[in-house]
């Protein structure tokens, strides 16, 4: 058990039974008043934002968490299965965790996912990825003056909207968090 005043931003402790992660955890001292510890934290699982003032006495529960990279090895029904890179064991990772990020991974991918007592509490696929697109309409010469985009579906299945230039067999980088197009990759 640690106290109140060790807990820091980004820590992950076990809060009224739950994991949450603190995303901001200011001191204050209000005029003639004991100080406390004002903490706004977001639970792991569910994502509500939860808000408590500890005592700076306080004891907390800090949560030993191991975020490590892994490879996205393939899909199994509920589950992606990912690669310990070093040790080559394997892991089932529930989908939720990466949420609307799933659906741009691609086999062979590092992915990074975080542990607590061999439970994955957290995962989170890269910013950016690489993709083939598999279909789109042709290119008309000449369309490359406007900003207009067109519908384009790519090697995961996605369908994102692409600038007219682009063509079927391009690869182009793609925005895991929006699913928007940021550029074509040569």
């Amino acid at each position: 058990m640690a106290k109140a005043s060790d807990v820091k931003n980004g820590n992950v402790l076990r809060f009224n039974g739950e994991l949450v992660t603190v995303e901001e955890f200011i001191h204050r001292t209000p005029g003639n008043l004991r100080a406390f510890y004002q903490a706004r934290m977001r639970n792991v699982k569910t994502g509500k934002l939860v808000e408590y003032r500890f005592r700076t006495d306080e004891e907390v529960e800090i949560a030993r968490v191991e975020t490590n990279d892994y490879q996205y090895l393939y899909d199994d029904a509920d589950f992606f299965v990912v690669m310990d890179n070093e040790t080559y064991e394997q892991f089932n990772i529930p989908k939720l965790l990466f949420g609307g990020t799933a659906r741009f991974l691609k086999e062979g991918m590092n992915v990074i996912v975080a542990f607590e007592s061999d439970e994955p509490i957290m995962a989170q696929a890269p910013q950016n990825v690489e993709l083939e697109i598999t279909y789109t309409e042709p290119a008309v010469k000449g369309d490359t003056s406007t900003n207009a985009l067109k519908k384009a579906t790519v090697e995961t299945g996605v369908e994102i909207n692409v600038p007219l230039f682009i063509n079927q067999g391009d690869k182009v980088k793609v925005d895991t968090r929006t699913g928007d197009y940021i550029e074509r990759v040569k």
